[in-house]
């Protein structure tokens, strides 16, 4: 055998070694991988809550660039104290403002909120220990229920619903169960309400037992608008007190009410304050959602269970943005009740862009649910055709401020034109803005 022979045997042996050797590495390593990942797999009790819509709504406004109007919250600027506040804070003097604050709530918050539901719920709160304020509602959510959900306990779950109620009560080891707010009549000659779709007094009852800990109110209700009345209230209450339920009162858009509505608030009826956790978000009551401040109050046995999951998880706060609530609060606190108050002066300015949504929506070919309150609007969308349903779900459908109302009804018009036209010459996409 020559010497060349040799030396291509040795070459070929060789490459079938490091063939070998590359194929036990791409095995042990897939081995590996599997192993890490089965073992660092999402725990359990998270199962089902992978998937966000709101991830996909923020995903697919970055892809597409439209008026986002997937999430709750205001394309027109906060009140000019609230952000002026926040920058005399920030560039103020006092370089403590800018380290950590009381866990629990800043001090000059927690007094001007505990000043502001006194006054409204009729009974003294305490700053001190009656009220927690959070990292945005959501915090004040997940502290309240993990607080006082524990294995096994029924939570009840009001149909619609904001979506993380049922994950945080799993987590907490809950069990939720649902019941829809159905339409009460078939509804003729007009659009439906958001009032027209209520609790069924027999099936609520049957929903209560021993098992049951907790029922979860939204009022006004995410996303249908509903805003309860206040014989579905005493309802609600009355079953609470004969089960011992407590109620979380998910209150966020407590200032979002349009008239003749009127916002009640569960805790001040008659024996509820001493079963009930109420929610607030300073980002809905000053339309400063990226501010990210709720709180939670009620009666100071209950607020411990809060205190206990806030203080091991978040633990405080951010100063400056709770010391510029406070002077939010402190403006409003001597307008409360008038015109010149920006609770009363909002739902109104919101209210003209309720109607001028449904009455587009409508206009297109849908059914809106006309809101009592808050942020949204649900529409069914069912008598259009499956090309206008097409065209549509990538049109982006305006809130305009009233200076804008002549400029949309230009655009409304091209989109019907549009949508008139054979499907042919329709753009795949139709995104416009009107700038305010």
């Amino acid at each position: 055998m020559s010497a060349a022979t040799k030396q291509i045997r040795q070459i070929l042996k060789g490459h079938r070694c490091l063939d070998i050797i590359g194929r036990t590495f791409v095995k042990s390593g897939a081995n590996m991988s599997s192993e890490i990942e089965k073992k660092f797999a999402l725990p359990r009790r998270f199962a089902g809550s992978e998937k966000s819509v709101w991830v996909e709504y923020i995903q697919l406004a970055s892809e597409y660039n439209p008026l986002n109007l997937g999430q709750g919250f205001p394309d027109f600027p906060p009140p000019k104290y609230a952000t002026d506040a926040l920058a005399k804070v920030a560039t103020g003097e006092n370089y403590m403002i800018h380290q950590y604050t009381r866990g629990f709530g800043h001090p000059r918050l927690v007094a001007a909120l505990a000043k502001l539901y006194s006054q409204l719920i009729g009974r003294e709160i305490n700053p001190q220990t009656e009220i927690v304020t959070t990292l945005g509602a959501y915090e004040a959510l997940y502290s309240t229920i993990t607080g006082h959900v524990d294995d096994g306990d029924e939570v009840i779950i009001i149909e619609p619903f904001f979506d993380c109620y049922e994950p945080m009560v799993k987590y907490a080891g809950g069990v939720p169960r649902f019941i829809p707010l159905r339409l009460k009549s078939e509804v003729k000659g007009r659009l439906p309400s958001s009032g027209d779709y209520v609790l069924d007094p027999n099936e609520l009852e049957s929903m209560f037992n021993t098992k049951t800990k907790i029922i979860i109110l939204n009022t006004p209700n995410n996303p249908l608008g509903k805003v309860f009345t206040e014989k579905e209230l005493v309802h609600i209450a009355d079953l609470c007190k004969k089960w011992n339920v407590l109620c979380i009162s998910d209150e966020v858009y407590e200032w979002l009410v349009f008239k003749p509505n009127k916002h009640i608030r569960i805790a001040t009826l008659p024996g509820m304050w001493e079963r009930t956790l109420t929610i607030g978000s300073a980002g809905k009551t000053f339309s400063l959602t990226g501010w990210k401040l709720g709180w939670v109050y009620g009666p100071a046995n209950l607020m411990v269970n809060i205190q206990m999951i806030h203080q091991n998880s978040v633990y405080t706060g951010v100063t400056p943005i709770q010391e510029a609530a406070a002077i939010g609060f402190e403006t409003e606190l001597p307008r409360l009740g008038t015109d010149e108050c920006y609770f009363i002066s909002m739902p109104k300015e919101l209210e003209k862009k309720r109607d001028y949504t449904v009455k587009f929506l409508s206009d297109v070919g849908m059914v809106p649910i006309v809101p009592e309150g808050g942020y949204f609007i649900i529409a069914d969308w069912s008598p259009l055709d499956s090309a206008q349903v097409a065209y549509l779900s990538v049109a982006v459908i305006m809130t305009v401020n009233n200076s804008n109302f002549d400029k949309s009804d230009e655009l409304q018009a091209e989109i019907l034109d549009d949508i008139n036209k054979p499907r042919s010459n329709k753009r795949k996409k139709h995104v416009k803005t009107i700038k305010s």
